[in-house]
């Protein structure tokens, strides 16, 4: 499964052949003879993804003080990072029956909590396309003092009270129908200009008043690359206006994330149908994902992760030292005959 998501194969009937025509390579693997269509067919449906859910938290946990990005704004705040979203996954209704979306559409929902740190998930989780992201946030715990980076979906006023009072630090957007009361409005830095306003609020509705009675804080931002006013709700009323719009600055990562996922990587068609094969190929994929950011980390050259996956797709069955070759992919022939003109 993991061949499949690095060499860019798309059905069983590849990875089989795929991986016979690697002849003697495979026995560096550790394997006799390539497994067979039916025998991969048979695994997926019957070996549970939990197997490949272990797998990755572990290499998670040997890889990542590797693939620290040691980003010096992190470093600042003294505190743990997360960053919360979800995507959806298209599925065909026809062949994924138990993976009712909508009417006519099937799909499943990859929620995802990121470490700021390295870009990785911290935790994932696989669910039906129906699930509602603040459903699974619900279900999630944070450590005290870290910070929480979500979108405007997970606002439910009830879990953010929760999360305050558990000491965690969020940063959201305000939704455009809450009503809300100024408490103290503050002047704003003018070194930093696309900061718009900085208030102290408090809600007024009548419901969302009873689930969080504390203050709360609104930052207005102007993002001058999309030409969009947005307004930042945070719990922590200390922090400088500019900070809590760097946080939420950084919920860009996890859209990074998702996009590389779904475009380097095999999770838009599935070589199983089963709950369970799906899951399997998920988890491969972010196996893999770790792997390439683990590599790209270490490495001396400047690869961009597309650039990486390609390189390793053609060279896949070389044997050549790895390290050797992720420093220097290109080699520069000393002994080639000097250039001459056109005319010499």
């Amino acid at each position: 499964m993991l061949f499949m998501q690095l060499s860019g194969v798309s059905s069983l009937r590849d990875i089989s052949t795929g991986l016979r025509s690697a002849t003697g390579n495979l026995n560096h693997l550790g394997l006799s003879k390539a497994p067979s269509k039916s025998a991969l067919s048979y695994i997926n449906a019957n070996r549970t993804h939990e197997v490949f859910e272990d797998l990755y938290f572990e290499l998670l946990e040997k890889f990542t003080p590797s693939v620290q990005r040691g980003r010096a704004y992190a470093r600042r705040l003294k505190r743990k990072i997360f960053i919360m979203d979800a995507s959806i996954i298209p599925l065909s209704l026809s062949l994924f029956d138990w993976a009712q979306y909508r009417t006519h559409k099937g799909a499943v929902k990859l929620h995802a909590v990121l470490d700021y740190d390295n870009g990785l998930p911290s935790y994932a989780v696989l669910t039906d396309g129906k699930t509602h992201d603040v459903t699974q946030a619900r279900a999630t715990a944070f450590p005290s003092k870290s910070v929480l980076i979500i979108d405007r979906a997970y606002v439910d006023y009830e879990w953010l009270n929760n999360l305050d009072s558990s000491g965690v630090f969020f940063v959201t957007r305000l939704k455009s129908n809450a009503d809300i009361q100024v408490v103290e409005t503050f002047l704003t830095d003018e070194k930093h200009q696309h900061i718009l306003s900085d208030q102290d609020i408090r809600l007024t509705g009548f419901k969302s008043s009873k689930k969080y009675p504390k203050n709360l804080r609104v930052v207005r931002v102007y993002d001058q690359q999309n030409d969009k006013h947005l307004v930042l709700l945070t719990n922590n009323l200390s922090w400088t206006a500019d900070t809590i719009s760097q946080l939420y600055r950084a919920r860009w990562d996890v859209e990074v994330f998702f996009k590389h996922l779904k475009q380097i990587f095999r999770v838009k068609s599935f070589v199983g149908t089963s709950p369970n094969a799906v899951r399997i190929q998920m988890w491969c994929s972010m196996i893999a994902m770790l792997l390439i950011s683990y590599l790209k980390s270490k490495a001396d050259f400047k690869w961009h992760l597309s650039n990486l996956i390609a390189f390793i797709r053609i060279n896949l069955f070389v044997k050549i030292d790895l390290w050797k070759w992720v420093n220097k992919p290109i080699l520069e022939n000393a002994n080639s005959p000097p250039q001459q003109t056109l005319f010499s």
